[in-house]
């Protein structure tokens, strides 16, 4: 059986492979071997996958879709590693943190809010001091997911699994929907994966 699953996710890659030059608009070119190698090493660093084949398809089918907001091909694969990591250890959907920060930033790295959020999940600065940490450096990428990551997953626990108090906690927008209106719809839109 598990033999059989891993020859499925390696044709389900294959087909993915095929098909990604057609929907970027690249028919008749050969695969960008930029993008072969970059996809490559990032799979070969991944972490937070179970399997290589998990982590080619997932870093594929995001890749495609996350192209018009980071130009940059290893740029984007290491984002979406990263994202896929600090998600998973936060025991979090990769997809939802993905909507989280399409709303937050719209993947802007140095994205700051009106009230002062930082980064891709516009993070508060005050929360640097609180954790004794004040040289954090809330534009990096890997300091940002992980603060966000946290702070969602804490108000997910604290409010018993009800995604919806969640966000809004997350926004500061508590016992409105605006925000987690926002996110679920940019979730079901541009990000959701089933896994089924």
């Amino acid at each position: 059986m598990k033999a059989q699953l891993k020859t499925t996710r390696h044709w389900l890659l294959l087909l993915l492979l095929a098909l990604a030059p057609l929907s970027a608009g690249m028919a008749n070119q050969d695969i960008d071997p930029e993008l072969r190698a970059a996809l490559t090493r990032t799979v070969n660093e991944s972490l937070s996958f179970s399997d290589r084949f998990d982590a080619e398809v997932w870093l594929v089918d995001m890749s495609g879709r996350m192209e018009k907001y980071i130009k940059d091909t290893e740029e984007r694969l290491e984002f979406l590693k990263l994202v896929h990591l600090e998600a998973t250890r936060a025991e979090l959907s990769p997809e939802l943190v993905l909507a989280v920060i399409h709303v937050e930033s719209l993947f802007d790295r140095f994205a700051i809010s009106r009230v002062g959020a930082q980064g891709y999940m516009q993070i508060m600065p005050f929360w640097k001091n609180e954790i004794g940490r004040p040289d954090d450096n809330l534009m990096r990428t890997e300091i940002n997911l992980r603060y966000g990551c946290t702070i969602l997953k804490h108000y997910l626990d604290r409010e018993k699994g009800n995604l919806i108090r969640a966000l809004a906690r997350y926004n500061g927008s508590l016992g409105k929907t605006w925000y987690p209106e926002r996110v679920m719809t940019a979730w079901k839109r541009y990000w959701f994966v089933n896994h089924g």
